[in-house]
């Protein structure tokens, strides 16, 4: 059982070795509605999990010391204990899944652990990190279900509550659900009437499904630009503190994870992962009630990978309506496109690149398809253009 006096101890451990990372305002993200952001993707190591981690490392006996530590991890965790056993002297082997991103590999390695990659998720990484410390009796670093790596995290919610006394809500990234475990006992037990909310991926919603079905539920599949938070199966203490702790999991698609990403860089100068935008895309896009109630988001890392932020903000461009593509059928003529354009142009529109089909079986034989990808404001502005489009009497396939 895990006791407050625990994450206070871990907090006095944690005071010197973590950053006590700033709150600060977001009123662009949902206009109208009071927004923070707890910035723990400015933490060491770019994310939250070194409290955790460390403060597990530091409990550990001189015999545990002495054979060394194991992780698992999709990338965060693992640099959290490499910190930490470092900071120890203690040697660490990490299993990463092979797909994780080529930047948290490399920081790893920086921090001084072994890396061994396997191929899959998070749970095949498991298995294997299970395999070899009964193989060679490291001591295992549990990233999210052990209780004093929770009680690591738990120190977010204790600085939550100091730093915003006032303070009505907060919600937080679930992966396996160390972190809204820790965060959500330390503000319950504190302060009752703060609601705690969490947030999925759709395309892992191993806690959310657990808790609808009032068991552990294991995922056959997880797939979502949030890596750090695609989990087949939550553990068993943090099952039970999210049922006892947590008011509601909701979930949040990847496109709503690309906007908020997106939102992030644009409006508030700060890199987020997918797991770490999860919490703002849930109060942006309305799955969590932020009118009127003030709301702390947990933005919980910011280790992504130059790649993948390029294709992120692709997608965030297209959800937020700042990037569209408009298939148009034309009749095969002089003058055509250069009237398309005229129109896209006045009113306002941008245009990146034109395709030109002429062999296209869905048109007619003496005529063509256009795609047309433009820079736009929103969607108000596309269903503009798309209406003046209709109004000049273009075919407007999509």
């Amino acid at each position: 059982m895990l006791e407050i006096s625990e994450i206070f101890n871990a907090a006095a451990v944690l005071k010197n070795v973590a950053r006590r990372t700033s709150i600060i305002p977001a009123p662009k993200l949902r206009p109208g509605c009071e927004i923070f952001l707890k910035t723990e993707n400015l933490q060491l190591t770019g994310s939250f999990k070194l409290r955790g981690a460390y403060y597990k490392i530091s409990q550990l006996t001189d015999e545990e010391k002495k054979h060394g530590v194991i992780a698992c991890s999709a990338g965060n965790h693992a640099q959290g204990v490499a910190l930490g056993a470092s900071h120890n002297g203690i040697k660490s082997l990490i299993c990463l899944p092979a797909g994780a991103p080529i930047s948290k590999i490399e920081a790893t390695k920086g921090y001084g652990a072994e890396v061994c990659l396997v191929p899959g998720v998070y749970d095949d990484a498991y298995a294997k990190a299970m395999e070899l410390q009964k193989e060679h009796g490291y001591t295992f670093v549990h990233p999210f279900d052990d209780p004093k790596v929770i009680a690591g995290q738990g120190t977010i919610g204790l600085e939550i509550l100091d730093q915003m006394p006032d303070v009505q809500q907060v919600i937080v990234p679930i992966g396996g659900g160390g972190l809204i475990s820790g965060v959500a006992f330390a503000i319950k037990t504190l302060r009752p009437d703060v609601k705690v909310y969490g947030v999925q991926a759709t395309g892992a919603p191993s806690m959310a499904q657990s808790l609808k079905d009032g068991k552990i539920c294991h995922l056959n599949n997880v797939s979502t630009i949030a890596d750090g938070i695609a989990v087949k199966e939550p553990g068993v203490n943090t099952f039970d503190m999210c049922g006892k702790y947590v008011d509601e999991v909701v979930t949040v698609s990847d496109d709503e994870t690309a906007a908020a990403i997106l939102a992030l860089i644009e409006q508030q100068k700060l890199v987020a992962e997918g797991a770490g935008a999860v919490a703002v895309a849930a109060a942006m896009f309305g799955k969590v009630p932020v009118e009127g109630v003030k709301t702390v988001c947990l933005v919980s890392g910011g280790n992504i990978d130059v790649n993948t932020l390029s294709r992120v903000i692709t997608r965030g461009l297209n959800k937020s309506g700042r990037n569209y593509t408009f298939i148009i059928d034309l009749a095969d003529k002089p003058g055509q496109l250069s009237g398309v354009c005229s129109v896209i142009g006045q009113r306002g529109g941008n245009i990146i690149s034109v395709t030109h089909e002429r062999i296209n079986s869905s048109a007619e034989i003496n005529g063509c398809t256009i795609r047309v990808e433009l820079e736009t404001r929103d969607m108000k502005h596309i269903e503009d253009i798309r209406k003046a489009l209709s109004e000049a009497s273009y075919k407007v396939l999509n």
